[in-house]
């Protein structure tokens, strides 16, 4: 069901549920003046079709303490280094996302931080403690403008 093509019905839906998905289907039905069981048939299609791939909770980290986010560049000794490297990155918590890019960088990473301070650790005593890392550059976010999911 890769090849799904989603109506404006499922874009409706879509909006509906990026908005706060945990809209009941029989309201979803009534605003879209369908069935509950449309609605339904619909989400199910697109889940298995990989469109929705789940639901999740939006947290703000500055909330728990996180007040720092930095994105980092790095560059590996050797790109074979690869899968070891995203494998070792994937055990701090502080690396809440990565990319494997072109450019300047292998890897590009997002990291969250409690302080500069806390930053410096997880450079020093974490990232830069991976030995096929050959160097990192580090990028200070100072706001977040936009944030938000592709619209279908």
């Amino acid at each position: 069901m890769e090849n799904y093509q989603i109506d404006n019905l499922d874009k409706s839906i879509l909006h509906a549920l990026m908005d706060n998905a945990r809209t009941p289907y029989a309201e979803l039905a009534k605003r879209f003046a369908v069935s509950s069981g449309t609605i339904h048939v619909r989400v199910e299609k697109m889940k298995q079709a990989g469109i929705i791939l789940g639901t999740r909770v939006t947290i703000e980290p500055k909330q728990l303490g996180y007040d720092v986010c930095c994105f980092i560049g790095v560059n590996l000794k050797h790109a074979g280094d690869y899968p070891s490297t995203i494998e070792q990155l994937r055990g701090f918590n502080e690396v809440v996302e990565a990319y494997y890019t072109t450019g300047n960088y292998s890897i590009f990473i997002k990291v969250m931080a409690r302080s500069i301070d806390h930053l410096q650790d997880v450079l020093i005593n974490k990232i830069q403690t991976i030995e096929a890392i050959q160097s990192t550059e580090t990028l200070i976010s100072l706001q977040n403008p936009i944030c938000r999911e592709v619209m279908p």
